[in-house]
């Protein structure tokens, strides 16, 4: 059996495979942004004074970062209906767990990584700051966060793009994203070659597009000073000279050689 190019085709271009790929975007996006809120207030509690919520904070972590993303999906799918009857209602759906599952996992990776890049600031930045009267939030969200964010932007590009990859563990729990389509195709056709490289094709253009977007977004936060052009040494015009006997020198350096002799 070889590779059919026409069947690849319209894979890559059928409504199925778009519907997948929607499906996958949609799944990291908003477990993404619910891993960012949940790490930070970690993150908080584990910088935090209270001895309670930086334990809980921890223990969470370690759970979290312990535990394959695989299991919490299956454990949020087949486990938790059994043991709370509300899991077991039409608005628990796949998509829904998936969503909760991977932002819980990735929410101990991301407090790591906001904790990391606040401890990066200079403690004298909110000493400076406390001492013209800012509030501690304030400190928190216009002289620390700002500064944290530069920082943080890399390691959570990273995360989103693996984000992106880990929606493939949903098929597990039959949400029927980019890979489940695949498979689906495959177990009718057959055609393992051509349905698989369709979703090659669909996880290099996101990839390549969100690696684009964290590349501008990392120049965007980038703080740098403008180079300045340095004069070239053989440029003297402006230097003031004395003529010497017919060289000219610097008249810094006359001077300092006057008060030699």
């Amino acid at each position: 059996m070889t590779f059919d190019v026409q069947i690849f085709l319209q894979q890559v271009f059928s409504q199925a495979f778009l519907n997948g790929a929607f499906l996958s975007i949609s799944v990291a996006v908003l477990s993404q942004i619910a891993a960012i809120v949940l790490g930070f207030l970690l993150a908080l509690a584990t910088m935090g004074k209270n001895a309670v919520l930086r334990a809980v904070a921890r223990v969470y972590i370690w759970l979290f970062r312990a535990i394959p993303a695989l299991l919490v999906l299956l454990l949020l799918w087949n486990a938790a209906p059994q043991l709370i009857p509300a899991f077991r209602q039409s608005w628990y759906s796949p998509f829904l767990a998936a969503v909760i599952g991977l932002a819980l996992t990735e929410a101990a990776f991301m407090a790591e990584i906001i904790r990391s890049a606040m401890q990066s600031v200079d403690d004298g930045q909110a000493l400076a700051a406390r001492a013209l009267g800012m509030k501690p939030v304030s400190v928190l969200f216009k002289v620390t966060l700002p500064q944290a964010i530069r920082v943080a932007i890399p390691p959570t590009g990273n995360e989103f793009i693996a984000m992106v990859k880990y929606t493939s563990l949903a098929s597990v729990i039959s949400l029927r994203e980019l890979l489940t389509t695949a498979q689906l195709g495959v177990s009718t056709t057959f055609r393992y070659a051509e349905y698989y490289a369709a979703a090659t094709v669909y996880y290099l253009v996101i990839v390549s597009v969100l690696m684009i977007l964290q590349n501008r977004l990392e120049r965007r936060y980038r703080w740098t000073s403008p180079k300045r052009k340095r004069r070239s040494a053989v440029n003297t015009g402006s230097i003031p000279t004395i003529d010497l006997g017919g060289v000219a020198a610097p008249a810094a350096e006359q001077r300092k050689e006057a008060g030699v002799r």
